[in-house]
């Protein structure tokens, strides 16, 4: 396996890392990790998924490990989870009235051209930072890495009804969010 390959995909692990994690130290911890035992294990690698689809599988495995080893330890109040994630660059896109005010984003009416716009999920991750830890964790467990709920409940210690209402809470959040930071932004 070419060591040049497993690099092109640092950034995107990183970022994905970053997401789930909330600091930028772990996520680039686990992105080493995952690079690591790729290089280690690149025998294994048989090419029936991309590299990258590969590489994340990887990742996902690393996070979920983080993440059980984080239950133990006591989490950091929401201002400090904040200047983690550095969300303080976002602060100044938005107008005074709360809303999205980055330069040169059109057709903000259209969700189907709002999920192909990098400025979007900037915002998305602005938002999904702005969640509660857990809250954020059980979302991007679900939604992005595909864990069923049972695995979910056993990884973050709670029950299944919790771990039902904090995807709730999830979705509910981001909508609100999303839809106050950059679907309304353009009707008005």
């Amino acid at each position: 396996m070419d060591l040049q390959a497993l690099e092109n995909h640092r950034t995107y692990l990183y970022r994905y890392a970053l997401l789930q994690l909330r600091d930028p130290e772990q996520a680039e911890d686990v992105t080493q990790e995952t690079l690591l035992a790729a290089l280690e294990q690149a025998d294994k690698f048989e090419g029936k998924s991309s590299l990258k689809t590969w590489l994340t599988g990887i990742l996902k495995f690393k996070i979920i490990d983080l993440i059980r080893l984080k239950q133990k330890e006591p989490t950091a109040t929401e201002t400090e989870q904040d200047n983690l994630a550095g969300l303080g660059e976002l602060e100044e896109l938005f107008d005074e009235r709360g809303h999205w005010a980055a330069p040169g984003v059109s057709d903000w009416a259209k969700p189907e051209s709002a999920m192909s716009n990098s400025q979007f999920w900037q915002l998305f991750e602005w938002c999904l930072a702005k969640l509660p830890l857990k809250t954020a964790q059980a979302f991007m467990m679900r939604e992005v890495m595909g864990i069923e709920l049972a695995d979910i409940c056993k990884d973050l210690e709670i029950t299944a009804t919790n771990g039902s209402v904090l995807l709730y809470r999830a979705r509910m959040g981001l909508r609100t969010c999303l839809n106050e930071k950059w679907f309304a932004g353009e009707a008005q």
